[in-house]
């Protein structure tokens, strides 16, 4: 056998007809998200670093790109690290869960909505409403129930951070990213309960 053949044979492939092939480990990705299809449509949920950075009805590539920009590079569509947030998501939609258990992270929000949102579990209560207006006194910014609506109107993680539970001054429901019909019926199942 020359040298050459020596070499060949070294790198033959072994026979697979006698082995079950081995199924590739992806490793875990910086940024996990997927696309989960809720009663109020369909929602990118994303988590980094244990942490809830995306909830949000925004298309998968405006808000996979604001990960990859905001967070990390490395964004993987892997279902599995978000069981946890999907399952509690799931028991809140059904009326089985009134608070989230689950750790928050604002990297998309812009340092405003930081400050509007950081407090706003605390600013409401589940089945409860509060206005714009409260919201700005609450965070020192009296002046501000229209930039707060703005805020609030791009949270990045809707739901968890109940933004819907916020009203205009004389109790109208206004904007919502995933839609009026999604703030009316989480508002409707709160207020079951």
């Amino acid at each position: 056998m020359t040298d050459l053949e020596s070499r060949l044979n070294r790198l033959a492939m072994p026979d697979l007809s006698q082995t079950e092939p081995k199924r590739p480990v992806l490793p875990d990705a910086d940024v996990a998200y997927t696309l989960h299809d809720t009663p109020i449509g369909t929602m990118l949920l994303a988590i980094a670093g244990g942490r809830v950075v995306a909830s949000s009805f925004g298309d998968e590539e405006t808000m996979t790109t604001r990960l990859a920009r905001a967070v990390s590079p490395r964004v993987l569509r892997q279902a599995r690290p978000l069981d946890e947030v999907r399952r509690q998501l799931d028991e809140y939609l059904v009326g089985r869960r009134q608070a989230f258990d689950l750790e928050v992270d604002l990297a998309l929000a812009t340092p405003f909505q930081r400050l509007v949102l950081t407090d706003l579990p605390t600013h409401t209560s589940y089945g409860a409403t509060t206005t714009y207006g409260t919201v700005a006194a609450d965070i020192d910014k009296p002046k501000a129930a229209r930039a707060v609506g703005t805020a609030l109107g791009a949270n990045p993680v809707c739901v968890v951070l109940p933004c819907h539970r916020v009203v205009g001054a004389n109790g109208a429901l206004a904007g919502y990213a995933g839609g009026l019909d999604a703030k009316r019926f989480l508002l409707n199942l709160e207020a079951k309960s």
